[in-house]
């Protein structure tokens, strides 16, 4: 299998492909080609579109005994951007725009400006340290909110009450309107309602299963606790949602159980010339990688030869300081740690197997008057 065979479908198979089919019929133009025919069709024309995303939430996860809400209305599934990980999966949503793009190369990440590998989820260092940046214009602009608002359509999003104001948010919802949820009742009736409104697009982001997967595996009862929750979110807004809106729900990657006996230790000695950022699924390196590599057992890709999984499209001005000189590629049921890395999670993402690239396209039509 060569790299380019592994790279995410960019050309209408992607997540990014699904954001643009939604800004194109919305306003009537989008970045990138949206979604391919038969995966368009299965999308009903609607004058307000409720996006939900449910956080880690690979396609292959359905088979749980706890989704049938979830499995019933699935027409397909697509690929998440590389690598396989919230914050990018993310920042496409928020732009429209692939990871070459928009710059947010993964989830630990190089930023030159800052001296630091950050985690882009926190915006600290990886030793915990508080990192101040312009998170507010750190995507490119305009992103999609601002692009959707420009054509008379409001863009709002739906996200925990913790959420108001975090890091992340300030990175991501520059242009949109945040509406805090609470509970999951709660939650559902809040983006039927705002639906109800022709003209816009709710950005719903629903977290469970991603928290329950990385702490306790999907074989835990927690996990099915998760599942079970974000099955009767879907269902409580499906029967909820006025007849001229669609409900379309997707994940932003997959997850994949690691037993602890699979788990590469990254040496100190390794840490001396070299920085580590991305996913223990699949590490960056910011240094010399295929000595390592070979060392640890693993597959190592160069900067050059992955180029293409970050999608096509013009590269973010910061892409040349961002990217790491390679990539360790563990192979299936391992994973690469590194000093930073947190030991305690049995549920990883962020490398190419379907299991972690594969992500839902769910879809509903309204049925209230």
């Amino acid at each position: 299998m060569t790299e380019d065979s592994l790279a995410p479908d960019y050309s209408g198979g992607a997540l990014v492909n699904l954001v643009a089919e939604l800004e194109r019929r919305l306003t009537g133009s989008a970045h990138h080609p949206g979604l391919h025919p038969d995966l368009a069709a299965a999308i009903p024309e609607a004058t307000s579109y409720v996006l939900m995303l449910f956080d880690g939430l690979g396609d292959h996860q359905l088979a749980h005994p706890a989704a049938g809400a979830l499995r019933s209305s699935r027409v397909g599934a697509i690929d998440a951007g590389w690598p396989t990980t919230t914050t990018v999966s993310m920042a496409t949503i928020a732009t429209g725009m692939t990871p070459a793009e928009h710059g947010l190369l993964g989830y630990q990440l190089r930023v030159p400006e800052t001296g630091h590998v950050v985690n882009t989820i926190k915006w600290i260092t990886q030793w915990g340290e508080k990192i101040d940046h312009d998170l507010w214009g750190f995507l490119p602009m305009p992103n999609l909110w601002e692009r959707l608002a420009s054509h008379g359509v409001e863009p709002v999003t739906l996200q925990p009450w913790n959420f108001d104001d975090s890091p992340m948010s300030r990175m991501l919802y520059r242009g949109c309107r945040f509406e805090p949820w609470s509970d999951e009742d709660e939650a559902a009736a809040i983006a039927a309602q705002l639906a109800a409104v022709p003209g816009r697009l709710v950005f719903f982001y629903v977290p469970h299963v991603d928290f329950a997967a990385h702490v306790g595996g999907q074989g835990s009862d927690d996990y099915a606790e998760a599942m079970g929750i974000a099955a009767r979110m879907w269902e409580r807004l499906v029967h909820r949602l006025p007849a001229h809106a669609v409900a379309i729900g997707t994940a932003d990657h997959g997850h994949v159980d690691i037993a602890e006996d699979h788990r590469i230790e990254i040496p100190k000695a390794a840490h001396d010339d070299r920085d580590f950022g991305g996913d223990p699924r699949a590490p960056f390196v910011y240094g010399e990688v295929a000595a390592l590599a070979a060392e640890l057992g693993v597959d190592w890709v160069p900067r050059e030869q992955m180029e293409s999984w970050w999608g096509p499209g013009t590269h973010h001005p910061g892409f040349d300081g961002r990217a790491p000189d390679g990539v360790l590629l563990p192979r299936p049921g391992w994973v690469a740690m590194h000093r930073h890395a947190d030991e305690r999670l049995v549920g990883h993402h962020g490398g190419l197997t379907p299991e972690e690239m594969r992500i839902p396209l769910l879809v509903a039509a309204g049925r209230t008057g």
